[in-house]
Parts: structure tokens; sequence; C-alpha cells
């Protein structure tokens, strides 16, 4: 295998196991279900679609690696509407933040 592609493929992998290791921090850290869903949510997806990458980097633009990169499209559509789902629910259920947030008043902005 050529260098520079084992180069770029360790970034990758390097770069994914540091994101997935921040959002595994920030889910076993942060104080509320809010704070967890944005560390999580943010975090992880970036981590995923970096080892998705060096997938397609490692099986080619072909076979393995066209899922690799389907992946991660799938991942940056699904995770926002995931973590906007699980705050609504959140929110519904009368989960209270931490400290001294408060949910946006949709009635303010219009005056």
């Amino acid at each position: 295998m050529h260098v520079l592609r084992v180069a770029v493929l360790a970034a990758l992998l390097a770069i994914g196991s540091f994101f997935l290791l921040v959002g595994t921090v920030g889910l076993l850290r942060l104080p509320d279900v809010y704070n967890r869903m944005h560390a999580t949510s943010k975090a992880t997806t970036l981590g995923a679609a970096s080892l998705f990458l060096a997938g397609a980097v490692y099986f080619g633009p072909e076979g393995p690696g066209l899922v690799s990169l389907v992946g991660i499209v799938f991942l940056f559509l699904t995770a926002p509407t995931g973590a906007h789902v699980i705050s609504r629910a959140a929110h519904k259920m009368g989960v209270p933040f931490y400290g001294d947030a408060d949910w946006p008043d949709p009635g303010r902005e219009e005056q």
C-alpha cells in the first residue's frame, strides 16, 4: 500500500477514535440529557464519519468503499434528526435543564 494512503488512513482512524472518545466522555460526564445529546450527536457523528471515510480510503471507491460513503451521507442526515427528536421528547416529558438555562420562548422574538 502506498505510504501516503497509509498515512491518510492512520490519520482518519486517529481522528475518528478521538471524536468517539470525546463523545463518550461527554455522555458520561455532562449533567443532563440535553448536554449529553449535544455531545454525543456532534462528536460521535464526526468520529463515525471519519471512520467511514477511512473505510472508503482503504477499500477504494467501489464495493465496501461505496457503502462507507453512503454511510457518511446517511449519518449526516439522521444524526441531527435523531438529536432533535430526543430533545423534543425530553422537553415534552418535562425533563428540566441543568442550571439556569431555559427553553426558548417562541413568542419572545415576535415582540
